[in-house]
């Protein structure tokens, strides 16, 4: 009560902050008179001057005004297209580093130019981040002129261009681009041999377009960079046999807690229960003796938990994941359907197995998995510029985790002109065959009255559905989903002329608006009709938002049934029985704002879900991020050959630090100590001689100062022999060479860890703590590995021709993946996904099958003592 009073007195956050920004509006339409005065080479001359204003010590904050003045006059000379004032508010926002939501229709893309360019200004470059090629292009083309007019340079990223064209493009004041191609460009700059193939500069500003579809939707899983892994693909078919073979019944929670109050077993006579609600699938005692028989297992077989794992994976694409809905086969590939705009993902695939289970089922080409060579979250990304902006038609029902992850806040801009849209009640029937019929009048309705009318559905098969139903009527329509996109222009063009009628995915216009036809306003303008609740309101936001854009009149209704997904899994048996008991009768539907709270509650926890496992992978990946920014660091510095030959001094210290203390600690024991070990195996190890320093009296400092000495004269003696450039050039070689190496190794060695790490659970024990604590101990030993080696590696140089240099990281057959949905499994400790590869990679030749290795001792850690007794690390001594 105390909050409303204080709003209506104060007014929103939202609206006190969209206050501060009015004075600066209009300073900005203070300076038009100005600004309108000048010719187009007295305006083409301001860049200059802002950018000498910079060098003297001013603020972009302080040239914000003038700037935004300047590019609003361009905007009018080249483009015909002025700033609003609401424009230049969300160009404030953008500048000021937060999220502005502002309406479909309302010239986001006009909007970016304004802080775009006042931040190039600077010379550090400003990427404009997009979802999909087209637009990338077509903002770059459609901006462009207005950069280019003020004497800035732009650059389009665009996937498989040319590496030179990559860096041209990275260079310009202006970077286009997709969130998957910067991302993959941060990884792959990362894994180069040359200080010179490397494309992009700092991180310094970004405007992340459609930034709720990037920084939400698309994060759930990490982009990866995989080569080869040596795996036979035989038992995704064996898995899949078996799994045709099994009984399957769906269960709810409530018929579970029914089940325990009447004391009886709903597992009986059952292989596997599925619960849709959290999309998992368990096996029963029952299931799993058929498993055990029929792949001749038990428990203890090394084969037993990556069979059991896959097994899971082969049920969940069987019983789960539906063609046309989740995936589509096209050119006898399996191709993922995004389920947030419809599209088509060619080339990324479903992880940990999920995808090769998809194409057994399928009955196409199963690809063989990868192995990680470099992996970035999204989140993980994007925090890494200076600076981070975005911009979408509906960011506030994601706020709070915009705030959380990336420390963004979001604003909700006021449209240019009013918003008269007539949003009707959600109408609610019992069968969705009741609700296609329902659907299909409204259609006609609306197009005999020559209104054109979107509907919006969920997937490719209810689109075609409805299709069917329409052509049934002889009603003209077009279809635009997954399988026809390359006339997702042309359709859309065409969405609001006169009696047009478009049936669309999800995909419905994202960077696209549907402008009204000659005399369509006078008629009612647009009508959306949506057959389905998404899971996230966003979604159906954005359909909404397609009518009524700038004030143009338009309406919109939701078709519901108690059989769609969300209305079953998510309560539907409760509105079931009311219908039941009320004795409604065929085709009557219920209109009620106790079932529109309703269906936005299930909503929202759905969201709540999706965002713990968001939330999930970034805990998991902040541990690798800090461990990835180390090794980044030291390699980068390695790459440059910054005070490299200092740096290898140091790593000659630590290393030999390591070794004396291992063998002559003075907290050792004396008889633990091993002083003739020690000489043994420096002299090994660096082809140094050192007996003499045994028979000297010295204390552990004193050994170590001098051993050190003595390997840093052998150093300098070693640069002469081979000249400091063939040294230098050597060096580096090696340490990225073992670097590299050792980096492919951990990740792997993370990928295991995180993969059983969940079991920890089962003995009280935090699994995302253990996971720190381990990874934490497994990148100790590698950067003790790297150091080690590489010491060794130096000291053992011969003279030879310097060769091209290459990296373990490099290869042609390295892919690069975005394995979406894997938000679509419970959220375990197993959600991180592993890398698998991509559709259209050379064919690999099939493994050869070995028998697995097994261990017969316990595994025993670098750092533990080694179990032959002498006191020593395990890694100094026997594990050498």
């Amino acid at each position: 009560m105390l909050g409303f009073v204080m709003k209506k007195i104060f007014g929103t956050q939202n609206e006190r902050m969209l206050k501060r920004l009015h004075p600066t509006v209009d300073a900005v339409n203070a300076l038009e008179p100005q600004i309108q005065s000048l010719s187009d080479d007295a305006l083409k001359a301001k860049t200059a001057e802002f950018r000498a204003r910079l060098a003297e010590g001013q603020t972009v904050d302080d040239i914000l005004p003038e700037s935004f003045a300047v590019v609003r006059e361009v905007g009018k000379r080249v483009l015909n297209m002025r700033h609003f004032d609401v424009q230049i508010m969300g160009g404030l926002v953008l500048h000021q580093g937060r999220i502005a939501e502002m309406a479909t229709g309302e010239g986001k893309t006009l909007v970016a130019t304004l802080p775009v360019y006042l931040n190039a200004l600077a010379g550090k470059g400003v990427h404009v981040v997009t979802v999909n090629d087209y637009l990338a292009r077509r903002d770059r083309n459609w901006m462009g002129p207005v950069y280019e007019f003020l004497g800035l340079t732009i650059g389009v990223i665009q996937h498989d261009m040319d590496p030179r064209d990559r860096q041209a493009a990275y260079r310009c004041d202006i970077t286009y681009g997709t969130n998957n191609e910067f991302g993959f460009d941060y990884l792959r700059d990362n894994m180069v041999i040359d200080s010179h193939q490397c494309a992009q500069r700092d991180l310094h500003y970004a405007i992340v377009d459609e930034v709720d579809s990037i920084l939400v939707d698309e994060a759930r899983t990490p982009l990866i960079i995989s080569g080869p892994a040596e795996e036979s693909t035989d038992k995704y078919y064996q898995l899949e046999k078996f799994i045709q073979r099994i009984k399957c019944k769906k269960i709810t929670d409530k018929e579970m807690i029914e089940a325990k109050n009447q004391g009886t077993n709903y597992e009986e006579g059952y292989d596997a229960l599925i619960d849709e609600k959290h999309r998992n699938i368990w096996f029963t005692e029952q299931g799993e003796k058929k498993f055990e028989d029929h792949f001749h297992l038990t428990p203890d077989d090394p084969r037993y938990i990556d069979l059991k794992h896959h097994r899971d994976q082969a049920s969940k694409a069987r019983e789960l994941f539906k063609v046309d809905v989740d995936y589509v086969i096209k050119d006898n590939q399996v191709i993922i359907v995004d389920e947030f705009t419809g599209r088509l993902m060619p080339g990324r695939r479903f992880s940990d197995g999920l995808h090769q289970a998809l194409e057994a089922k399928e009955g196409v080409k199963i690809e063989r998995e990868n192995q990680t060579l470099a992996t970035v979250t999204f989140q993980n990304y994007f925090r890494m510029y200076t600076k981070l902006a975005g911009m979408t038609g509906t960011a506030e029902t994601e706020a709070v985790e915009f705030e959380k992850i990336y420390h963004l806040d979001v604003m909700v801009m006021p449209p240019n002109k009013t918003l008269i849209r007539n949003n009707q009640p959600d109408v609610i029937y019992k069968t969705e065959r009741e609700k296609f019929n329902a659907v299909a009048d409204e259609i006609i309705e609306a197009h005999k009255a020559g209104r054109p009318v979107l509907v919006g559905t969920i997937s490719i098969d209810k689109s075609e559905r409805l299709s069917a139903m329409l052509n049934k009527r002889g009603i003209p329509h077009s279809v635009l989903n997954a399988k026809y996109h390359e006339r997702e222009a042309e359709i859309i063009s065409q969405a609001g002329q006169d009696g047009a009628i478009t049936i669309s995915t999800n995909m419905a216009g994202r960077g696209t608006d549907i402008v009204l036809g000659a005399g369509v306003a006078e008629r009612g303008g647009l009508h959306v009709v949506a057959t389905e609740r998404h899971e996230a309101r966003r979604i159906d936001n954005q359909l909404r938002g397609r009518s009524g854009r700038q004030g143009d009149p338009g309406s919109s209704r939701f078709f519901l049934s108690l059989e769609d997904d969300l209305m079953r899994i998510f309560g539907g048996d409760k509105l079931f029985a009311l219908m039941d008991r009320l004795g409604m009768e065929e085709g009557q539907d219920i209109q009620h704002p106790f079932v529109t709270k309703a269906i936005e509650t299930a909503q929202k926890r759905v969201e709540t879900r999706n965002f713990e496992i968001r939330k999930h992978l970034l805990e998991y990946d902040d541990v690798m991020n800090r461990q990835r920014e180390i090794v980044y660091k030291e390699r980068r510095q390695v790459l440059e050959g910054e005070n490299l030959k200092k740096h290898v001094g140091e790593i000659i210290e630590d290393v030999v630090e390591g070794i004396i203390l291992t063998y002559v600690n003075p907290d050792l024991r004396e008889e633990d100590k091993d002083a003739q070990a020690l000489f043994t195996y420096l002299n090994n190890k660096f082809s140094v001689n050192f007996d003499d320093l045994q028979r000297q009296v010295l204390s552990v400092e004193e050994l170590k100062d001098e051993v050190v000495s003595r390997l840093k004269k052998r150093y300098e003696e070693k640069g002469k022999q081979l000249g400091e450039e063939l040294l230098l050039y050597m060096q580096k070689s090696i340490l990225l060479q073992i670097i590299d190496a050792k980096w492919k190794e951990h990740l792997r060695n993370l990928d295991s860890l995180r993969e059983g790490i969940g079991l920890r659970a089962y003995g009280q024990r935090n699994p995302l703590v253990e996971y720190q604590h381990e990874a934490f101990g497994l990148f100790d030993e590698m950067i003790e590995s790297i150091k080690d080696e590489a010491v060794e590696f130096i000291f053992r140089l011969d003279i030879q021709a310097k060769g091209p240099m290459t990296s373990v990281l490099q290869s042609e057959r390295q892919q690069y993946l975005h394995p979406e949905h894997a938000g679509a499994l419970p959220p375990t400790e197993r959600d991180a996904p592993r890398a698998v590869p991509h559709r259209g990679a050379p064919k690999q030749p099939p493994a050869e099958r070995t028998d697995p290795i097994q261990r017969s001792t316990p595994k025993v850690g670098r750092n533990e003592p080694c179990p032959c007794g002498s006191g020593k690390k395990y890694k100094k001594c026997c594990g050498t």
